[in-house]
């Protein structure tokens, strides 16, 4: 059975960091490339940052120079290390794992910032 559980959003004000992370099981890890994305209000759930099976990496125009998304493969875990944070990166943040085909997805973790 796979489970992507992410934990560490919470309620921040303008400016502030959190930090995400993504814990996977039942499923081969290394092999998956895995991404960050957000579903904010009013909007269509977006990519903010991803990573690749080889550790490239990859990020939304919004994120980059803010935002940093890094993996472990012993531990199965990706994380997303926010900085800088603006009341517009509000919203739930989902894990995903994906690989040929097969995309799977946490239940999400609400983020808000406030101004």
């Amino acid at each position: 059975q796979v489970q992507l559980v992410e934990s560490g959003g919470g309620l921040v004000l303008a400016g502030g960091s959190l930090s995400l992370s993504c814990a996977a099981s039942g499923i081969i890890f290394r092999i998956h490339d895995m991404g960050w994305y957000r579903l904010a209000p009013g909007k269509q759930r977006e990519l903010v940052a991803a990573i690749t099976s080889g550790g490239s990496t990859n990020y939304a125009d919004s994120a980059k120079g803010r935002f940093t998304i890094s993996r472990d493969n012993a531990k199965n875990m990706v994380y997303l290390q926010m900085n800088s944070l603006k009341p517009e990166d509000t919203g739930v943040y989902y894990c995903n794992a994906y690989f040929f085909r097969n995309s799977y997805w946490g239940q999400g973790t609400q983020v808000t910032v406030s101004s």
